[in-house]
């Protein structure tokens, strides 16, 4: 696998814009579009929360039950979420726009928002987006991060990522684009994340790679422990590589599963580490679990806490504070039987061992602690099964952010 620059518009055969829609921001990017130029195979992974957007709703439908998909159309700062039949209404002519000036059916055509909920969209400004994206798109690099920053609504910076694969002889690219910086907690899928391929590959092929993967990328997040009504995971495969056809259980497929998760979880770290007011990526890596479910339980439980989330913004390498989210995750363990470390390039400090806090390393822990990234590793020394979790810190701006959201 080969790390490449680029988003959403990496692949061959695909187009991206962004413009500027006036939907709720003023003078600033807040519709983007991707465009393939071939049918694409679709597969999609959307929010578990009971209250789900228009867009969701639009989106499974056509995801589970159209041939193909041609066009997806974003934008930023109303979430069209509880908005009843309106809403499902401006997802139509939101397509039909979109089709219209595309040139292809509107079932092939996917939306979605993000933003505040329960405010209508400005369909009339929505429409002529789309038509103003149509004009603008393109294939090069730069659209694509037009589009990136378009999606955008607190985040402090877009999220894009690409890799490239050899499938039997032929380049084959896999690049993506994702949104997230408030109401993200692990529960699929909580942000607005858009892939595209060239990869000759199945429906079903590509929709079991996309489910299993998310459990160990997107799945694996937390800011602030909100699931969202709009939270979508889209992914396009339009063959314009022309690849001999991906196969199940083949070293192919493997490689193309192992760029789909270069690119999902890199976007995945990018939203954690840009949560709402962080100053740090908060990285918990549980190895020597009993089961790969513990490991998942345990990771996810210390990068939720609220208390290690404040403990690493105040730079207090308290081991303490670690310990007790390991202990209500659900899990059973011995923690007289346990380890926990703090990671740097320069190796590892101990800051917690066989029931013992470790207090002759609180130099170099506080140092490790006060770094961008914050990687803490907890051995369980129960079995083989390891597992990955990001969060960020708890900030007060955090609080700020969120208190004027809507104003």
């Amino acid at each position: 696998m080969k790390i490449i620059t680029g988003g959403v518009t990496a692949a061959k055969g695909f187009e991206a814009a962004g413009a500027e829609a006036a939907i709720k921001y003023q003078n600033r990017k807040d519709m983007a579009m991707i465009y393939s130029s071939r049918p694409c195979v679709l597969a999609g992974t959307f929010t578990s929360n009971v209250v789900k957007a228009a867009p969701v709703l639009w989106d499974k439908k056509i995801v589970e039950e159209s041939p193909f998909g041609q066009a997806v159309i974003v934008n930023a700062g109303i979430a069209n979420a509880c908005t009843g039949k309106e809403g499902m209404d401006y997802c139509s002519r939101t397509a039909k726009k979109a089709a219209q000036v595309l040139n292809v059916p509107e079932d092939a055509v996917l939306v979605a928002s993000t933003g505040v909920i329960g405010m209508q969209l400005p369909i009339d400004r929505i429409e002529a987006g789309v038509e103003a994206l149509a004009g603008i798109k393109a294939d090069t690099e730069e659209a694509g991060t037009q589009a990136a920053e378009a999606i955008m609504t607190t985040d402090t910076r877009s999220k894009q990522a690409a890799a490239e694969i050899e499938i039997g002889g032929v380049k084959v690219r896999i690049g993506g684009m994702s949104k997230g910086s408030g109401m993200i907690h692990p529960n699929m899928c909580t942000m607005l994340a858009f892939v595209t391929t060239d990869a000759v590959i199945s429906k079903e092929l590509l929709t079991r790679a996309v489910k299993a993967d998310v459990e160990d990328t997107f799945n694996m997040i937390s800011v602030d422990g909100d699931t969202s009504t709009n939270d979508t995971l889209l992914v396009m495969a339009n063959g314009a590589a022309e690849n001999p056809e991906i196969k199940d259980g083949t070293p192919e497929y493997e490689a193309f599963c192992s760029a789909l998760h270069y690119v999902n979880e890199t976007l995945a770290k990018m939203m954690a580490g840009d949560g709402e007011g962080a100053t740090a990526l908060l990285e918990t890596k549980v190895i020597g679990a009993a089961t790969r479910q513990d490991a998942k339980l345990l990771a996810k439980s210390v990068i939720s806490s609220s208390l290690v989330k404040a403990m690493v913004y105040g730079h207090d390498a308290n081991s303490g504070r670690i310990l007790c989210a390991l202990g209500y995750s659900g899990v059973s363990f011995d923690p007289e039987n346990i380890r926990v470390f703090l990671e740097g390039e320069q190796g590892r400090v101990p800051i917690y061992q066989d029931g013992k806090v470790i207090t002759d390393s609180e130099e170099e822990a506080s140092a490790l602690i006060a770094k961008q990234e914050v990687h803490v590793l907890v051995d369980m020394k129960m079995g083989n099964e390891t597992a990955t979790a990001w969060g960020c810190d708890l900030t007060h701006e955090y609080v700020n952010i969120n208190a004027d959201y809507r104003s």
